[in-house]
């Protein structure tokens, strides 16, 4: 008999609402529960250590372990990557606020999962198991604007206090596909760490016109703005090679005319830095 959490998507509950409703562990990401013959798993885009990311109508899920090579057969993996063989239901919480989580419903997987470069909670890269997971229910929760546009702060903010190494790492790990989640309209959720690092290798010049930018920031830093030279909205990548650093009047002319020139010319940038 399917477990029934007595929850609807869009539910917040507390910590101690989730160990109790589906008798787990009241820590980790990925809580096995035998009682209920459940895996809560856990999104929490509060912490910086995991890079989970909707795809549409996709999660891409990291594995558990915090530290070095992540295994496929360890623990909640192991789990997680049998649940369509084993009995046990799968169920996802979001966190997009400290200690309020958000029930988004019982998940599947999408597909084969598969590893790729992250960096683990010392900085270092590893290899992680990542699990496309998809909704088993067609109901899904609609996001206000204003809780991705506070995340993508929350993210943009500790970017902006990674050493270059770090930044670094964090940027070459970001992935081709755009995270996009449904709000009022569609969102692209935009690599923070690709952004911070378009801006720090243009050392305060715009990459189109080559003047100094405009004014300094409250932090005394340049103030630029990051342009992807194809926009998203046309296929464009989120990554290290398709973004630039520029001054507001140059962002509102790509905006605007998107000149064949002006393209050709941040590509060329793009090329030399790369």
């Amino acid at each position: 008999m399917a477990f029934n959490p007595g929850l609807n998507p869009g539910d917040v509950i507390d910590n101690s609402q989730l160990a109790d409703i589906f008798k787990c562990a009241p820590q980790g990401g990925m809580r096995r529960a035998h009682k209920t013959g459940t895996l809560v798993i856990v999104s929490d885009h509060t912490r910086a250590i995991y890079e989970d990311r909707w795809i549409e109508d996709v999660l891409h899920y990291t594995g558990m372990g915090q530290v070095g090579d992540q295994s496929i057969n360890s623990s909640q993996n192991k789990t997680l990557n049998e649940s369509s063989s084993n009995g046990v239901e799968v169920y996802l919480f979001e966190v997009f606020k400290k200690k309020e989580y958000t029930f988004m419903g019982q998940v599947e997987l999408a597909g084969e999962p598969y590893q790729e470069d992250q960096t683990d909670k010392n900085n270092d890269m590893r290899k992680v198991w990542v699990f496309p997971l998809k909704l088993v229910s067609d109901k899904r929760v609609i996001l206000s604007a204003e809780t991705i546009k506070v995340k993508q702060e929350k993210k943009r903010k500790e970017a902006e206090n990674l050493d270059d190494e770090t930044l670094l790492k964090r940027a070459r790990q970001s992935k081709k596909g755009t995270g996009t989640r449904t709000v009022s309209t569609t969102t692209y959720e935009r690599n923070v760490y690709v952004s911070e690092l378009a801006k720090r290798r243009a050392n305060g010049i715009c990459q189109l016109c080559e003047e100094a930018a405009p004014f300094i920031d409250k932090k005394g830093r340049p103030y630029l703005e990051t342009h992807h030279i194809i926009w998203l909205s046309k296929g464009g990548e989120d990554t290290i090679e398709n973004t630039a650093a520029l001054c507001p009047n140059c962002h509102r002319k790509m905006h605007s005319l998107n000149l064949e020139e002006d393209v050709e010319k941040l590509i060329r940038e793009s090329k030399c830095e790369n």
